[in-house]
């Protein structure tokens, strides 16, 4: 799930990243151009991978923890809405 977070967030932050791109690549040339967009284009799956990779490594942390001290347990109940 943060994988999919994190992609999104990845996306969100490309269009911006493609127009630094462009206008940083006219003053450096056509390799900066190039590695520039290529960047701007890496970053969601870089985003989506480093996600993804935290979250597993959360996720057993927390599983190693809720072993140790028992977990988290709540109740839930339903509640009619007011009038």
């Amino acid at each position: 799930m943060l994988g999919v977070l994190y992609g999104l967030l990845g996306l969100i932050f490309t269009p911006f990243l493609l127009l630094f791109a462009l206008f940083g690549g006219k003053a450096g040339g056509p390799f900066a151009l190039f590695g520039g967009v290529f960047f701007a284009l890496m970053v969601p799956i870089f985003y989506a991978a480093m996600g993804f990779i935290s979250g597993v490594i959360v996720a057993a942390i927390y599983n190693l923890v809720a072993k140790w001290t028992g977990g988290l347990e709540y109740q839930v109940r339903e509640v009619p809405p007011s009038a």
